[in-house]
């Protein structure tokens, strides 16, 4: 199923947990503590996340580390890029 950037950061929690990762990569547990729900919860965005492309995992003996990627922001920053010239002129 292809769900697009909008749909995917939508959800509260996802935004919550791509703001806990600009600090580069974690760990589901520090993800956990950053958001405040379950691990359960965050696996479940984090799978939704690496499905649409925002985040990679990279394994690293037992511990799965979380980083994001750069090239969906890039599409949302290209799309918006239209817009903003249209806010930029009225102001």
């Amino acid at each position: 199923m292809h769900v697009s950037a909008f749909e995917t950061l939508a959800d509260p929690t996802r935004r919550r947990i791509v703001e806990a990762l600009l600090g580069g990569e974690r760990q589901v547990n520090d993800i956990v503590r950053h958001v405040g729900i379950h691990q359960s919860g965050v696996s479940r965005h984090l799978r939704i996340l690496h499905e649409s492309g925002f985040v990679t995992v990279r394994p690293d003996g037992q511990r799965r580390l979380y980083a994001l990627r750069p090239e969906p922001f890039r599409e949302l920053d290209a799309w918006l890029a239209g817009y903003r010239r249209l806010w930029e002129a009225r102001l």
